[in-house]
């Protein structure tokens, strides 16, 4: 399995908090079955995303633990302008392994008035955003139909695996099952911050989606897509959105 979104360098944002931490948080994604993990580190007003030093920091995690998990590297992208001006510059700077994927956070407390327009933008920019765990985001736990208006604008869904599972209670849990439902899911990633409570798990929430939908759909959530994703290739698996009940 591939996870694409985890916060695993250490001393970098609110993730890992020492090089102990993230060499045991690599070994168990690696028993967990992932085997190759992207460092997805903040860029936001609060954490400076600075790409060199992360690549510096994930080649000395890497050289300590052996070649299994594979690291990556991309960021966990908060859309300010200032971001967004520097990434029309040099998109590979924040993109998942310099390529064409780039996760999108959007905050809890609002959403900007011109957001299809952004992501309209980047789409035509060659950059596909994949919007990170919208249903953990209270906004659109209200509205998760302007997801589906979004993957129609060229976004993919990544949703926390632990969400799946229900760790992010009963709210979380049931917007997760709504995306599923509308086809709207298209990656589970871990959003994994440490080795006790957002730990980097995927097979428990595959487990779920398999017994649902069906092994193939899960294998194209954990397998398939991140593998694409990472490679900037299409996505396999992208079936049509549509609103059900």
């Amino acid at each position: 399995m591939i996870d694409i979104h985890c916060h695993i360098l250490p001393e970098v944002d609110d993730g890992s908090k020492s090089w102990e931490m993230s060499a045991e948080m690599c070994r168990m994604a690696l028993a967990d079955g992932i085997e190759y993990v992207v460092a997805t580190p903040h860029a936001n007003e609060r954490y400076r995303y600075d790409r060199q030093y992360l690549v510096d920091v994930r080649n000395r995690l890497q050289k300590g633990i052996g070649k299994s998990p594979q690291i990556g590297l991309g960021c966990d992208f908060h859309l300010s302008y200032d971001n967004l001006q520097d990434l029309m510059v040099r998109p590979e700077y924040y993109t998942i392994e310099g390529r064409k994927y780039l996760l999108v956070e959007l905050s809890d407390f609002s959403i900007p008035a011109q957001i299809d327009e952004c992501f309209t933008n980047l789409s035509a920019h060659g950059i596909t955003p994949v919007l990170t765990h919208p249903e953990r985001n209270p906004i659109l736990q209200r509205d998760p139909r302007r997801v589906l208006r979004w993957i129609g604008l060229g976004c993919a869904v990544q949703v926390t695996a632990s969400a799946v599972t229900g760790f992010w209670g009963e709210t979380a849990w049931r917007t997760a099952q709504w995306l599923l439902k509308q086809n709207a899911v298209h990656v589970l990633a871990t959003d994994a911050h440490d080795t006790k409570r957002r730990v980097p798990n995927l097979s428990a929430a595959r487990e779920e989606v398999a017994e649902v939908y069906g092994a193939e759909v899960a294998k194209a959530l954990v397998e398939d897509n991140p593998r694409a994703i990472v490679q900037g290739t299409p996505l396999p698996y992208f079936p049509e959105a549509v609103a059900q009940r």
